[in-house]
């Protein structure tokens, strides 16, 4: 058998068990790890972000499990065990820290969704973390209306990315956007990325939205963020991903 058929052979397999694995983690749930984000001002911690933990082999990470999910057309599927795994830790937070959740366009829109965090909604905060362009919006901000009926907050992630995430705060008026960590992390060195985290600062007042920096990773970046107006932010210099009980 020539090398070529074998390393196809190989491939074929690879797929597979990865198919596999994807299918087992949409049916039973995934271990999960929590990050603090806090009041930048106080030090007080306001809200955890749900993170998805991948275990087993092959060991990936989160993201490209998360894209073989689509590849297979378990996105959906995926993304709302994981919002049951991190509703299961739901109780091991103070009433007055939110529980932040990562979700795509297409599961927000589902009526799971609705029916997990409806009864919880005044403590959750729903992410949305597609960088691909949304075709119609309408039935989105639908369903996002009938989340914040609930009292769910809203935020747009990786704000500062790409245009992707530009037009969802444009067409959905978040109540919180997310600096990616690729601008929070080029402050101290690049002046245009200063720039926008101040115009998007600016902007974010005038529409009444909250900014939380992505990825502070240091004191400097931290003083910086405090001097542009940035009222909240997460990162490892704050906080590392962990059990609930060591996020406070």
């Amino acid at each position: 058998m020539s090398s070529r058929l074998l390393t196809a052979g190989r491939a074929r397999r690879a797929r597979s068990a990865e198919a596999q694995a994807v299918r087992g983690f949409a049916r039973d749930g995934l271990p999960m790890v929590f990050q603090p984000v806090f009041e930048l001002e106080s030090g007080d911690r306001v809200a955890v972000e749900a993170l998805a933990r991948f275990p087993g082999r092959p060991s990936l990470p989160p993201s490209v499990w998360f894209d073989r999910a689509e590849q297979l057309r378990l996105l959906v599927e995926l993304e709302l065990a994981c919002v049951r795994s991190a509703l299961d830790c739901l109780g091991e937070l103070p009433r007055d820290v939110r529980l932040s959740i990562n979700v795509s366009p297409r599961t927000a829109v589902t009526e799971e969704l609705a029916e997990l965090v409806a009864p919880v909604g005044d403590r959750i905060i729903i992410e949305l973390t597609e960088h691909a362009p949304v075709d119609d919006y309408a039935p989105l901000k639908k369903s996002i209306e009938r989340l914040r009926q609930c009292g769910v907050r809203i935020a747009v992630d990786d704000v500062g990315a790409g245009f992707a995430s530009l037009r969802h705060v444009l067409r959905l008026a978040p109540d919180i956007v997310k600096l990616d960590l690729s601008l929070t992390r080029e402050l101290e060195t690049d002046s245009r990325s200063r720039a926008l985290a101040s115009a998007l600062v600016t902007f974010c007042k005038r529409i009444g939205a909250t900014v939380v920096a992505e990825g502070i990773e240091s004191h400097a970046v931290l003083t910086l963020l405090r001097g542009l107006g940035v009222r909240q932010g997460q990162g490892y210099f704050l906080g590392c991903p962990g059990p609930l009980a060591g996020t406070g």
